[in-house]
């Protein structure tokens, strides 16, 4: 399970359809409906906010946004609960970094167009319910 602290609009394809169906496998992990996941480290930062249903809703909000966008047929009744209006989540530079370096090294392997055109960014845009901070590469994150 991969829950992209960076813009789902660098995602491929393949990652794009698999973080929209990790991120509901992660709503019902949340929903306390699984068996299985629910100490998953990509679930720790939902874990720790006050709502974490409507966190992981809003999430899956901007994915679904992106999907349609894209001309996608997810479907919007799946996710419970949304709010474009949330506070937004700290993550770290170095989380960010990591990341994007980890999906380049995908892209290369299984869309050489979307790695060339997004390998020399700079900045790079995080998700939307997300804000960048100075830091290393979160403590949940497994290397």
């Amino acid at each position: 399970m991969r829950i992209w602290s960076i813009s789902p609009k660098y995602l491929d394809t393949k990652g794009l359809l698999g973080v929209w169906r990790e991120t509901l496998l992660a709503q019902k992990v949340l929903q306390g409906l699984t068996k299985g996941y629910k100490n998953h480290p990509q679930l720790i930062r939902f874990k720790r906010l006050n709502n974490p249903l409507l966190y992981i809703g809003t999430y899956l909000y901007y994915i679904y946004l992106e999907g349609k966008n894209r001309n996608y047929n997810f479907d919007l009744s799946k996710i419970l609960k949304y709010d474009l209006n949330i506070s937004k989540i700290p993550v770290t530079k170095e989380q960010v970094n990591y990341e994007f370096n980890h999906l380049l090294k995908k892209l290369k392997n299984r869309d050489i167009k979307r790695y060339e055109e997004f390998r020399d960014i700079k900045n790079i845009e995080v998700h939307p319910i997300f804000y960048i901070i100075e830091g290393d590469i979160e403590e949940w994150e497994k290397i």
